[in-house]
């Protein structure tokens, strides 16, 4: 009985023993896949960490500012800031503002004129310590490459017989012309020939296109296109109260604060200026 009762306990140690084996194995399977799992993991949380490295930016800029931004300038901030993604919108400085007003997630404003930087700052919508008077710019007549209208100064505009020009209402360049013009004693004479644009590059593109015999435009939209386009005359001194002036500043409700004003900052370089001058801009005051 004694024999019989040391098997029995024997029998049951090997039972035990043979039915931990699986449950072991499957402990092992478990903490081998959870480890996996924490790997995966961990390799999606590099991932995500990389990818959160680059933070992106939106620059709201006056129209005439594109071909230096996009060809030049945020290429070359961009190889200094490598972390740093910067997108471009383009437009008329009053549409910008509006859409600033409205929401739109600017983290820069760089406008054509300081009527709309102003506003935007009485509104408290910018960082008024940021706002630098970055640069200046001319407003010029011009006609098609080859016109033969036979204008030759800038009051020569009321002889054309259609006109672009900027809508007052909201393109810093329309409320220059508007300006320049009412001082000479013209504007009122042709609004019959006027067609508005919404921004600068339409005006350009208008002439360029002869479907307006004349209009005016910034001195520097006038040299993008010199093959299609010819500069009359500049607008007569005395016949604007103020330079040309594009501001520039951080918007106040940026996400990314120090991105921003890095840019700013950037723009304030003297290889960014150099690069502003290529492309026909003087240095503001």
């Amino acid at each position: 009985m004694a024999a019989a009762a040391l098997a029995g306990c024997s029998g049951g140690a090997k039972e035990t023993t043979a039915a931990a084996t699986p449950a072991e194995t499957a402990a092992e399977t478990t903490q081998a896949a959870g480890a996996e799992t924490e790997a995966e993991s961990t390799d999606g949380e590099t991932t995500a960490a990389q990818a959160g490295e680059s933070t992106e930016i939106l620059v709201a800029a006056a129209a005439s500012l594109k071909n230096a931004y996009e060809d030049e300038l945020i290429p070359m901030f961009q190889e200094q800031y490598p972390g740093v993604v910067v997108k471009g919108t383009y437009d008329s400085s009053g549409k910008l503002q509006t859409q600033i007003e409205e929401g739109l997630e600017a983290d820069v404003f760089m406008s054509a004129a300081p009527k709309q930087m102003t506003a935007l700052d009485e509104e408290g919508m910018i960082e008024s310590g940021t706002i630098t008077n970055l640069l200046e710019n001319k407003i010029v007549l011009i006609v098609p490459a080859g016109s033969s209208a036979g204008l030759a100064k800038f009051e020569d505009i009321e002889k054309a017989e259609s006109i672009a020009l900027g809508d007052p209402a909201s393109v810093p360049v329309g409320q220059y012309s508007e300006e320049a013009l009412t001082s000479l004693g013209i504007w009122d004479k042709i609004q019959d020939k006027v067609s508005f644009g919404t921004n600068v590059t339409e005006v350009l593109n208008q002439v360029a296109a002869s479907s307006a015999d004349a209009g005016i435009v910034y001195a520097t939209d006038a040299a993008s296109m010199a093959d299609q386009v010819e500069v009359v005359a500049e607008a007569p001194e005395g016949s604007l109260a103020k330079k040309v002036i594009y501001p520039v500043a951080v918007v106040k409700n940026t996400a990314h604060p120090e991105e921003a004003k890095n840019f700013v900052e950037f723009l304030k370089t003297d290889g960014a200026m150099k690069v502003f001058e290529e492309y026909g801009f003087t240095k503001g005051e």
